[in-house]
């Protein structure tokens, strides 16, 4: 007799809304003292004091920004999460509450929503916020995940774009291209898997690459090493779409040029080799892959002592005059522009 045990499946539409609702929230506490009332309202209650509230919000639709193929729904829970966390700390606030809507198909079972849940208590445990409401609905295919995030920080302590002056140091907090090139692995996997469902995927030497990509964490250590440190950047912004296209965000909202030197930007050893297994370019990845969440932040001459025992932080290079654009000095002693070829949601296919 075999001992293999399935999974049970439990028809979300047995419970209804407020049943699947109830479900998930059970026994789920609060640690913020700004959330006086969570779950289980009309609304949810924050109280206010005396610092200036930060939001952002980030929807993941299934098919474009993940693949349940290759994506664990407990890690897809966490993911949703710490990318919507990383734009609270890239305004130098530090979130306190979440809200998370998700639209649904019947292809879905009670345990696969509490495993995707199972990863939203794991990620606001990690990162001290509240899971204080949301949205349960029915979709006609797939899944659909809407977080929304809030921080609060000091009014003077919040950091824009548009911040940065010429002269100012170019600093990120990490290395670049993990993200992209672990995606690349999976895309890779799926498919050898569909030619050969036998097939094991071949990942081993791939685990750093693969976890940034499934599990990416935002960057609290940062904000928490600004603060102690009492100095503040002047201008920031979360690695989403790639170093290029933040850098120019950066760059236009401030209206300044930079440079990057290319030897000077972090890229791990397992993203040089496997982006040469794939024939790419690793200043590239690093440039337009996206999706590391890392923080790209300037900073005034005055303040390099107050980094240079910043863990994990990287002077990649400088503002400059909007004149004299925005590029890329090579090792090769060439200066290239830099153009946004980051990942485009509304690609004509």
């Amino acid at each position: 007799m075999s001992n293999n045990t399935y999974p049970t499946f439990t028809d979300v539409n047995t419970l209804g809304e407020f049943g699947l609702i109830d479900d998930l929230t059970k026994d789920k506490t609060t640690c913020q003292e700004t959330t006086i009332k969570s779950i289980g309202d009309d609304a949810a209650v924050i109280k206010n004091t005396g610092e200036v509230t930060v939001v952002s919000t980030d929807m993941l639709v299934e098919g474009i920004h993940f693949d349940l193929m290759y994506t664990p729904l407990k890690h897809l829970g966490y993911k949703a999460v710490v990318v919507n966390l990383s734009d609270i700390f890239a305004m130098n606030a530090v979130p306190t509450q979440i809200t998370v809507s998700i639209a649904i198909s019947n292809k879905y079972s009670l345990e696969a929503i509490r495993e995707l849940y199972d990863g939203i208590y794991t990620a606001c445990k990690m990162y001290h916020v509240d899971l204080i409401g949301g949205d349960t609905t029915s979709s006609p295919k797939g899944m659909i995940i809407s977080v929304t995030a809030i921080g609060q920080a000091r009014q003077d302590d919040i950091v824009y774009r548009n911040g940065a002056k010429k002269g100012n140091i170019l600093c990120v907090t990490g290395d670049l291209g993990a993200s992209y090139l672990g995606l690349q692995m999976l895309e890779r996997e799926k498919q050898v898997y569909l030619a050969h469902p036998g097939v094991q995927p071949e990942l081993e030497n791939s685990q750093y690459l693969i976890e940034r990509q499934l599990k990416p964490e935002a960057q609290a250590g940062a904000i928490e090493y600004f603060r102690k440190m009492k100095f503040k950047p002047t201008a920031m912004i979360d690695i989403s779409d790639g170093l290029a296209s933040e850098l120019i965000h950066i760059c236009r909202q401030s209206g300044t040029g930079a440079f990057i030197e290319e030897g000077k930007v972090p890229i791990h050893p397992d993203s040089e080799r496997t982006a040469l297994e794939f024939n790419l370019d690793p200043i590239t990845c690093a440039l337009h892959g996206g999706e590391d969440y890392e923080l790209l932040f300037t900073i005034d001459e005055k303040d390099l002592e107050s980094i240079r025992f910043m863990p994990e932080v990287f002077i990649i290079g400088e503002m400059t005059d909007p004149s004299e654009g925005i590029t890329l000095h090579t090792t090769g002693g060439n200066i290239h522009p830099i153009t946004a070829q980051g990942w485009n949601h509304f690609k004509e296919g």
